[in-house]
């Protein structure tokens, strides 16, 4: 084994294991911030759990809503998934110092050998499908400028990340494209042919005219660029909205197996009811202080908080949401995204100023509004969108809780309707003796 050989196992080492550290301690981090959470008991079977994570997470089901869109997530997503069989062989080649090690096991067993060309040709058809579809996604954004892609909401920083991560997939399958374009023009001077891959062998006949150092030279270069390209994403995917790639998985997994548009009672509430129905029920003893709803991230579920880091930023949910489409601030994509920023401004803080950090902050009233939840009508359109099953609708719920029954913040028109309710069993203003009156005209 050459020196050169020897560095570059190391170099590999080097990189690799750097960026596996850096992403875990951020993964390890988003786990944390997700724990904060209060449990959530979500009662379902094994078999619902694949069931929902087979169809929706990763047979992309709710995608094809919007059929032309569908189907080019389907490309890239594809795509991002099958590439990795050639990523193993680059792992294994820089691991031991070898070159298409993969290529050469197989090279006397005829059906292998067949098998790793085809597979290979797939790949390089799937990147250069991508690489026009992500050009696409990019006029989308940037020149046909989507209506859900312009909200108030993804200035900043959330635009610049859906860029940038389109950016990479260019770079990566330009990187990929090189790497193999050169190989298989050094290849083919070689051994009067190429591998058999018709891309690269194509784009590798028209280099064989430059000298092998030159293609050796840009053989490394598409490597190791594809190579840094994969672990840049890796570190950059646990901060970015991307890391719906990792977490549409559990959240799917983790859906919860209640009819839309069910809303469950309140504990303390409910319990209250019980006993003045029947004095036999012992209200349970509860820690500390009874709190309605949910003031701040710590009062959500930890299946909330889930629901907040796998959102994919798509904006189905704000484009179906009938008080958006009628100038209303509510935003469902908004709440999740404010929910994410709320727990990761507490992690930072945490880490800044130690683990009892307290800003004096919280999700309601500084980073989402009243005037926000009072606009849902609970409508459940926003959680039949989604394309991974979360539900904006459980966090709106919760805060609206503690916004009226801890703040008393609510219109005068709500504050009639509850004393309705309360005195008449009904949001009308009329003793329940006289409900059935209307029937004496029929």
């Amino acid at each position: 084994m050459s020196f050169l050989t020897i560095v570059q196992i190391v170099l590999f080492i080097g990189l690799v294991g750097a960026s596996f550290f850096v992403a875990f301690r951020k993964f390890k981090e988003i786990y944390d911030n997700i724990m904060l959470g209060k449990p959530e008991q979500i009662n379902t079977t094994l078999g619902f759990r694949i069931k929902n994570m087979l169809l929706i997470a990763l047979g992309q089901k709710k995608m094809f809503k919007l059929t032309f869109a569908a189907l080019l997530h389907m490309v890239i997503y594809v795509s991002f998934v099958i590439t990795q069989i050639e990523l193993i062989e680059i792992f294994i080649d820089g691991l031991v110092g070898s070159h298409r090690i993969l290529y050469h096991a197989f090279e006397n067993i005829q059906f292998l050998h067949t098998l790793y060309v085809v597979v290979i040709n797939f790949i390089e058809i799937l990147s250069l499908l991508t690489f026009f579809v992500t050009i696409i996604f990019i006029l989308r954004r940037t020149t046909f400028r989507v209506a859900r892609f312009q909200m108030p909401e993804l200035k900043g920083w959330p635009w610049r990340d859906a860029l940038t991560i389109l950016a990479f997939e260019l770079i990566l399958i330009s990187f990929i494209f090189l790497m193999n374009g050169a190989d298989s023009a050094l290849h083919i001077k070689e051994n009067g042919e190429g591998y058999g891959f018709i891309l690269s062998g194509f784009f590798g006949s028209m280099l064989t005219g430059l000298p092998n150092l030159s293609l050796e030279l840009l053989e490394k270069l598409g490597w190791w660029g594809h190579l840094c390209m994969v672990m840049t994403f890796l570190v950059y995917l646990p901060y970015s909205k991307h890391l719906h790639i990792m977490l549409a998985f559990p959240n799917t997994f983790f859906s919860r197996p209640e009819a839309k548009g069910e809303i469950h009672n309140m504990p303390a509430i409910q319990h209250e009811v019980q006993s003045m129905l029947d004095p036999s029920f012992v209200v349970p003893v509860t820690d500390g202080e009874i709190k309605f709803g949910a003031k701040d991230v710590y009062d959500l579920s930890w299946k909330s908080l889930l629901d907040a880091y796998t959102c994919t930023e798509c904006g189905r949910c704000t484009a179906a949401c009938p008080a958006n489409q009628t100038g209303k601030k509510l935003s469902p994509r908004k709440i999740m995204m404010d929910t994410r920023d709320r727990m990761e401004d507490i992690s930072k803080g945490k880490k800044e100023h130690g683990p009892d950090f307290a800003d004096n902050k919280s999700l309601l009233g500084d980073y989402i509004t009243g005037e926000e939840l009072r606009a849902c009508t609970t409508c459940n359109a926003c959680v039949e969108e989604c394309p991974v099953n979360i539900s904006p609708l459980s966090i709106i719920i919760e805060l609206r809780r503690n916004l009226i029954m801890e703040a008393s913040d609510s219109p005068t028109e709500w504050n009639n309707i509850f004393a309705n309710l309360e005195n008449n069993q009904a949001p009308w203003q009329f003793s329940p003796s006289d409900r059935l009156n209307w029937t004496q005209e029929l």
